[in-house]
């Protein structure tokens, strides 16, 4: 198992588990969410482990280069670089937008348990705690994230992480 995978679960294992014993949200699940949206903690600028945007938002924010997926190419960023459209008919942007920030790992990850738990459109999928896979099936209808292959790709690092996490 690859070494950056190991690292990455251990270092933030504990903040996923803790999000979990406060909102019975699985851990698992939260963590395959932070290493897909972080490039396993590559990208994760401001500590910002999930791609949450700062709209509306109070706190610290940062403007990032991000790709989005639309039905139509008139969807409007503070800066767009480039769209493609797909044989699917839908749009590829690369955009810039912002994001939120975080002081540390503990914050990025209370807030992503903070938010799940207390915007309606997740409800389905804090019923469903007790099953990761459900749940990340129905964080992506509700819409979390505009990549239509969002839940094949949690699925996939959900396996990885459990993997890696008997080796930590």
């Amino acid at each position: 198992m690859n070494l950056k995978i190991i690292d990455f679960v251990k270092k933030l294992m504990p903040y996923a588990i803790e999000a979990e014993n406060s909102t019975g949200m699985p851990a698992v699940a939260i963590l395959a969410q932070a290493a897909l949206e972080s490039g396993w903690g590559k990208y994760a600028h401001g500590n910002m482990y999930f791609g949450i945007k700062a709209k509306n938002w109070t706190g610290k924010k940062q403007l990032i280069t991000t790709t989005e997926y639309h039905k139509t190419d008139t969807v409007k960023y503070p800066e767009i670089i480039s769209i493609t459209k797909l044989p699917n008919g839908k749009f590829k942007y690369r955009v810039k937008d912002w994001f939120r920030a975080y002081d540390s790992p503990a914050d990025s990850f209370a807030d992503h348990a903070n938010l799940i738990v207390k915007v309606p459109r997740y409800a389905k999928a804090v019923e469903h705690n007790d099953d990761a896979m459900r749940f990340v099936e129905e964080i992506a209808k509700a819409g979390y994230a505009t990549d239509p292959n969002y839940v094949e790709k949690l699925k996939s690092l959900i396996v990885t992480i459990k993997k890696a996490n008997e080796l930590v």
